[in-house]
């Protein structure tokens, strides 16, 4: 449960970092392209057309970033893969969504806005969520971790019972197979009566 909070919190930090990062440079393309007053003023058409290109690249990579944290986070806590994509693929949309709107709206008139672009983001929010709220795994396999790491402590009794009950036949045949030992060969012809010399004592 702790590692589960921190993960989730890590998420959660790193998210709102990207998100005020992403606000701050949509800004500053906005602002280095024709300025707030340029586009308050401008009309709708070819004028915004830098400015909304700029922000559209600038969505664009910080919305391979936030995929990238939503796909650790999903990793971490085995979570749903369709989950990630969807958000991954309606964050696209959104910023060119989002740049098509800085395009065509009209300040002033409300209308101009589609309504659309409001029920993505919930969507998108709602993805997050899930994303953030994931459950991690339930455990690992306490052989899984002895066989490859080499812990100090006692493990568990259920598992020391579990190894106990393996059958030792197969070990016991091993060990009678190994302490045989071999005749020792036997030389080539017929054998030679015991004695000494020809005839024997």
């Amino acid at each position: 449960m702790f590692t589960s909070n921190i993960g989730r919190l890590r998420f959660f930090l790193y998210s709102l970092g990207l998100a005020v990062a992403e606000t701050v440079v949509i800004v500053i393309c906005i602002v280095s392209a024709i300025g707030f007053e340029g586009l308050l003023n401008s009309a709708p058409g070819p004028s915004r057309q830098g400015m909304a290109g700029a922000v559209l690249v600038a969505s664009l990579i910080f919305v391979a970033l936030r995929g990238n944290l939503a796909a650790c986070r999903t990793r971490d806590a085995n979570g749903r893969r369709w989950i990630l994509w969807a958000y991954i693929a309606l964050s696209a949309v959104y910023a060119l969504l989002q740049a098509g709107v800085l395009l065509v709206v009209k300040f002033g008139d409300p209308e101009s806005i589609p309504g659309g672009l409001n029920l993505l983001g919930l969507s998108i929010f709602g993805l997050w969520c899930t994303i953030l709220w994931a459950k991690p795994v339930a455990g690992s396999n306490i052989d899984e971790l002895t066989d490859v790491f080499e812990f100090d402590g006692p493990l568990p009794a259920s598992t020391r019972t579990a190894r106990t009950a393996v059958p030792a036949t197969p070990r016991a045949a091993i060990a009678a197979s190994t302490a045989r030992v071999p005749p020792a060969p036997q030389p080539f012809g017929r054998p030679r009566p015991a004695g000494f010399g020809k005839r024997g004592v």
